[in-house]
């Protein structure tokens, strides 16, 4: 059979990467949320709250992640070499957090004490807190170096965690004045999300980057934005009015932020993970003359 032709500019071009498969994208879709999850728990914890459930599935989100991570790795049993680079690398720092996390999580449920419960949360926020630098730190991706990125997905993780806390809070919170909490910490995130969202975006746009990146972010924006974060944050405005739906509006609410936001991670991880590609700072010129414009095959916006 004949080789299809290659064009020589499509050696330069940015190029999707397909090291990280769904299984990563499965770490920061479940362990975000669950790290999100565990820093809510503790939050809804001051209200006296029986938070056992909500650790194990936050616990659980995490583990899931984790796992789906380990099942990548070519040889699964070098896992532990992860440990080795804690000075340098965010992905070793987010394994070392992973076990206080565990630890914490299980003295909680054993002892009940509040310390435990709050140590949990606070280990769960750093979970997502280093899954965020994780992305930040591949600096062979754009869409993913650039510094906007890393403060949109921590807020992904933390409003996903208040919001399956609001799908939540109808059963575990009996107090009213908690639910209410619940329900503007998560529409305050989500607002937040909205905001780190469209400047993301923008500044993506406006700083250039790979056009496969820019298609697949932008493929989702008026969704992502109108039913992904719009919709739910109404319905939780709606919870803290207090109306006769206000219950069913915080558990929709919360489902549908949480799979807005597990969509946008996946989107973000494997459609929009494209290679930075070859540049030329300029073209060459043979003999006297100026020298040719830049050339940056395969980038969109500036």
């Amino acid at each position: 059979m004949k080789a299809a032709k290659i064009r020589s500019g499509d050696r330069f071009s940015p190029h999707q990467q397909h090291n990280w498969d769904w299984r990563a994208a499965s770490n920061f879709i479940a362990g975000g949320t669950g790290g999100g999850l565990l820093a809510f728990a503790a939050f809804a914890s001051l209200w006296g709250t029986d938070v056992r459930a909500l650790l194990v599935a936050g616990m659980a989100l995490i583990g899931i992640g984790l796992t789906c991570v380990w099942f990548e790795i070519g040889k699964p049993w070098r896992a532990l070499n992860v440990y080795r680079h804690l000075a340098t690398s965010w992905m070793t720092r987010e394994a070392a957090v992973a076990p206080f996390v565990f630890g914490s999580g299980v003295l909680a449920l054993a002892t009940g004490q509040s310390l435990f419960v709050l140590l949990t949360g606070i280990f769960g926020a750093c979970f997502v807190y280093a899954q965020a630098r994780i992305l930040a730190a591949d600096k062979g991706i754009p869409a993913w170096r650039h510094p906007r990125c890393m403060p949109l997905v921590a807020a992904t993780g933390f409003a996903e965690g208040a919001s399956l806390l609001a799908v939540a809070a109808p059963f575990v919170i009996p107090q009213v004045a908690g639910q209410i909490a619940v329900a503007t910490a998560a529409l305050v995130l989500l607002l937040l999300r909205v905001l780190l969202w469209r400047n993301y975006l923008r500044s993506l746009r406006s700083d250039g980057a790979p056009e496969g990146s820019l298609r697949a972010l932008s493929a989702i924006d008026g969704q992502f934005l109108k039913y992904g974060n719009l919709l739910p944050a109404i319905l939780l405005l709606v919870g803290v009015i207090g109306a006769p739906l206000a219950s069913p509006a915080l558990i929709l609410a919360g489902l549908i932020a949480v799979a807005s936001g597990w969509w946008f991670k996946y989107t973000l991880v494997r459609r929009a993970a494209y290679t930075q590609g070859f540049a030329i700072p300029h073209l060459p010129v043979r003999g006297r003359g100026p020298a040719g414009p830049a050339v940056k095959p395969g980038w969109g916006g500036a």
